[in-house]
């Protein structure tokens, strides 16, 4: 049966193929005994929402205009508290019938971005290592990907003076995002204001997906919102999935410039309707009465995070200290390279061998070969036992 070539351009997603490696772990597992699987391969949390959030959809579920379609009109309460949200954590006032939209995840919002506002053939701009989706949402819209590599040396940044103003003449949408998935590096205001100033004066689509805001560690994370320019040629992405720990109730949203939000609106109009109003509702209770929700993460993600490096440092593994909380961003081991290992392949030994599942690097692009993320989303005696499984096989193989 023939199917489209932009399925063999989108290629298996290192979730998916992670996903696979897990379940063969877990029959082998219930087959022979093998200890539980240890998944820190999804930054899905294992931390909780806030009750009220949870009660009110809960209750909201009963009613019956939550069994109901919902349209953008219905989203206007959610919106507004948008808005609000954003004129108290980001200091900026914005119009919730024409800058805020109502997403099913960021990824969504990402991924469809480029069939809104690229044609066939033009080009669009990604961070390598980057979220998949990025790069996903452009094969779909048959655009022309360029790659701007990360390097390790230079602390993850992006260096956007390597690009020729030929070359961002020729760009119609850059896509990055800071605090940075896969690196765990919060990122600098001014990097995200220099690639504003690029969009304005190069007429670029300027896409930052932002679903990590509040979870830096050590300093404040970067926004789009508080970059000149943004409401010209500007979009930002935020989520529920991280801050709130809402992952699976896939909400989130988009605050940008006007022509941007309408532009994805009207894919959305044609692709989907939006969740249902008891999770809006939800959603409301999240940003007007648990703004602060993060900051409780924060403490538990940083416990982790300091207790893991600790670990694995005293098993020879250097890693270095992330500035956001959720992940570790870690080099694969001499030993492994030294083997001719890829971290694809150490990952699914690792996992096979111990039960422990970790993200290979390359998964999110080539400027991730030879790395792997390891997500805090586990309490911290599990943590500790994945590394008290990790310890013997290391040394069987270093």
């Amino acid at each position: 049966m023939p199917f489209s070539t932009r399925l063999d351009r989108l290629g298996t997603g290192v979730f998916a193929r992670n996903d696979i490696r897990k379940q063969k772990y877990r029959i082998q597992s219930n087959k022979n005994h093998l200890p539980d699987l240890i998944d820190l391969s999804l930054g899905s949390s294992d931390l909780l929402p806030p009750d009220d959030v949870v009660q009110e959809i809960s209750k909201a579920l009963f009613l019956p205009e939550s069994s109901s379609y919902c349209l953008h009109a219905a989203t206007r309460p959610f919106r507004e508290e948008v808005a609000s949200w954003c004129k108290r954590r980001l200091g900026e006032s914005v119009d919730p019938e024409k800058e805020v939209l109502l997403l099913v995840g960021s990824q969504e919002g990402t991924a469809h971005l480029p069939l809104a506002v690229m044609n066939p053939g033009e080009l669009g701009l990604i961070l390598d290592p980057s979220y998949p989706s990025h790069k996903g949402g452009l094969i779909l819209a048959d655009a022309k990907i360029q790659r701007l590599l990360l390097e390790s040396s230079d602390n993850w940044k992006p260096d956007f003076n390597s690009l020729s103003i030929a070359n961002l003449d020729k760009l119609k949408m850059i896509t990055f995002g800071f605090p940075h998935n896969p690196t765990a590096q919060v990122g600098e205001q001014e990097w995200l204001d220099e690639a504003m100033n690029l969009g304005r004066r190069h007429e670029i689509v300027i896409a930052h997906d932002n679903p990590y805001l509040d979870l830096a560690i050590d300093h404040q994370a970067p926004s789009l919102l508080r970059s000149p320019g943004w409401r010209e040629w500007g979009i930002e992405f935020f989520s529920f999935s991280k801050g709130w720990s809402m992952g699976g109730f896939r909400l989130a949203f988009a605050i940008g410039a006007e022509p941007l939000v309408t532009a994805l609106k009207s894919i959305k109009d044609i692709v989907d309707f939006n969740q249902t109003l008891a999770l809006q509702s939800g959603a409301i209770v999240a940003l007007s009465k648990y703004e602060q929700w993060p900051k409780y993460l924060l403490v538990n993600y940083k416990e982790r995070r300091d207790k893991v490096l600790e670990s694995l440092k005293d098993l020879g593994w250097d890693i270095p200290v992330p500035s956001m909380a959720l992940y570790l961003w870690m080099p694969m081991p001499a030993w492994a390279i030294n083997r001719d290992w890829n971290d694809e392949f150490f990952a699914a030994e690792l996992l096979a061998e111990t039960g422990v599942a970790l993200t290979p690097g390359s998964g999110f692009g080539l400027g991730g070969s030879d790395w792997l993320r390891l997500a805090l989303v586990r309490p911290v005696e599990e943590l500790e036992e994945a590394i008290f499984r990790i310890r013997p096989w290391w040394n069987a193989q270093s």
